[in-house]
């Protein structure tokens, strides 16, 4: 018998309440919102002219610079947030309320005090603890912030879940940064220190691309379309309006942020990269291809878009089927029945099939990790080649330079796949089940032998090297191949793992949760 029982029934009742006031949330109307679109006539401004001088020369075509060091990365969107003159539209799955996260921010909200017209859509899951500095920040001027598939109780959201798991599990995976519909930028990278290697404890190996010319202008329709889609609900309808002391509360906070040493010292990292010195130069290395955007109808997360408005749909009327080589880079690979039986025709058609995914020591989603084990084995047999990420400090990349700090861990977060060597993709679709039929995705097809090989010559040169090749053994058990110091080792269990993080793989394999991972 319980000790306490009257406090006990205390805690059921909270409990009861807690479900009843989720239960009975209801989302406000979004009749009579702002209409917006992309500003059209922006080649005036001096993105405009910084582009124009470039794109004139390539009818057509797209220029793509890839952006793999955080730092890069996010001095990037810093410098577009400082140079746009007229429109920024931000779209993002993740945004903490971080040292990046913070300085970004900031950077939207000296643009919109220059007169800049600001449009930040947000996926409400990863919004918990944010719903003041947000409406403090909608509150400013030239600002409107969205909330994309809100949760209706903003005080008890995981009991949400349990009330409306259909809508909420469903979600706004897209990442995107526009400029002036002149600039952009897509990729794998939220907004957060561990995606900006600015973080202490884990980095992630990421990928993005800067772009300009016309494939710049689908992000901006794109846009349009989530920003005025039936998901998109403006933050003052689902969270009281700031107080002026609460907005000058939240600013005086976010100025401490900015001038904390660990910011500084980020800041004044980021002034010394060769990157930010070209970027001011123009001297930028583009390289010049066709670019083919691909997106989910937004109406994914309602359950409303049809086969060929989802983006794995489009990326296969775009993709030819590999003939000679595909290498795939995904941390959360999930490939399921159909993706497992695509791999191995591939194979066994003669192509070199080639994943590199996380390990279990350097994941941080462990159900995902149970989603891909279960069917290793099978893609092996199939002759499908198997790579997995260390968890190690810092990736050397080109040059000697570090991908990550070398005082953090790395994870593999970077999605991307090259076919032949000729074509390549680049965005936020993760090759699982969750990509393809829950969340909304965005990312670039890029018709580019050059980046294609450089997608495939970092696996090569720097990936392999820093990765796990899996294996069958002699008893057809697998294997883990390690090269260390010259030498190689063979591991019969997954390296950097106890007993017990494999039970729970095994059993969180057998789980029928394929669908959701």
């Amino acid at each position: 018998m319980p000790r306490h029982p009257g406090l006990v029934r205390c805690l059921g009742l909270l409990v009861l309440c807690a479900m009843l006031q989720a239960g009975c949330a209801i989302l406000p109307p979004i009749e009579g919102r702002s209409v917006s679109t992309a500003a059209s006539d922006t080649a005036g401004t001096r993105l405009g002219r910084a582009v124009s001088g470039l794109t004139e020369a390539h009818t057509r075509l797209s220029g793509v610079v890839a952006l793999r060091d955080g730092r890069d990365a996010f001095a990037a969107r810093v410098r577009l947030a400082d140079a746009a003159e007229r429109t920024l539209d931000v779209q993002y799955y993740i945004w903490r309320n971080d040292t990046s996260g913070t300085l970004l921010l900031d950077a939207l909200r000296r643009a919109a005090e220059r007169g800049v017209r600001v449009r930040l859509l947000l996926d409400d899951n990863n919004t918990v603890r944010m719903d003041d500095l947000l409406a403090a920040l909608a509150a400013q001027p030239n600002i409107e912030v969205r909330l994309f598939n809100p949760f209706a109780a903003r005080r008890w959201r995981a009991l949400g879940f349990l009330t409306d798991f259909g809508r909420l599990n469903r979600r706004m995976h897209n990442k995107s940064f526009t400029a002036d519909n002149q600039v952009t930028i897509i990729g794998g990278r939220n907004v957060g220190d561990e995606y900006f290697d600015a973080g202490e404890d884990l980095r992630f190996v990421d990928l993005d691309v800067l772009t300009i010319g016309p494939v710049v202008q689908q992000v901006s329709s794109d846009f349009d379309r989530y920003w005025a889609s039936d998901s998109a609900y403006p933050i003052e309808r689902l969270v009281p309006r700031p107080q002026p002391q609460t907005v000058a509360a939240l600013v005086a906070a976010a100025v401490q942020t900015q001038y904390a040493p660990a910011a500084q010292d980020y800041v004044q990292a980021l002034a010394g990269q060769p990157f930010m010195r070209a970027l001011l130069e123009r001297r930028l290395p583009f390289e010049w291809a066709t670019v083919h955007m691909v997106s989910d109808d937004p109406a994914k997360v309602l359950g409303k878009a049809g086969e060929d408005e989802l983006l794995w749909s489009r990326l296969k009327r775009v993709m030819r089927r590999p003939a000679h080589d595909m290498v795939l880079i995904s941390p959360y690979f999930v490939p399921g029945a159909e993706g497992e039986r695509f791999f191995a025709e591939l194979a066994r058609a003669g192509v070199k099939a080639t994943v590199v995914t996380n390990s279990l020591e350097s994941t941080d989603v462990v159900a995902v990790h149970a989603g891909y084990a279960k069917r290793r084995l099978a893609l092996l047999e199939a002759g499908v080649r198997l790579y997995e990420m260390k968890r190690a400090p810092g990736l050397p990349a080109e040059g000697g330079r570090r991908l990550v700090g070398s005082s953090s861990a790395s994870s593999l977060h970077a999605k991307t796949f090259a076919i032949d060597g000729a074509r390549a993709f680049v965005g936020s679709f993760n090759f699982d089940p969750r990509s393809a039929r829950l969340n909304t995705e965005l990312g670039f097809v890029i018709d580019s032998p050059a980046i294609a090989r450089a997608i495939t010559d970092d696996f090569a040169s720097g990936l392999a090297r820093h990765a796990y090749e899996v294996r069958l053994g002699a008893t057809g058990a697998l294997q883990w191949i390690e090269q260390r110091d010259g030498e190689t080792l063979v591991h019969e269990a997954e390296p950097g793992t106890d007993v017990w993080q494999r039970l729970g793989v095994r059993l969180l394999s057998l789980l029928p949760i394929e669908w959701m991972l």
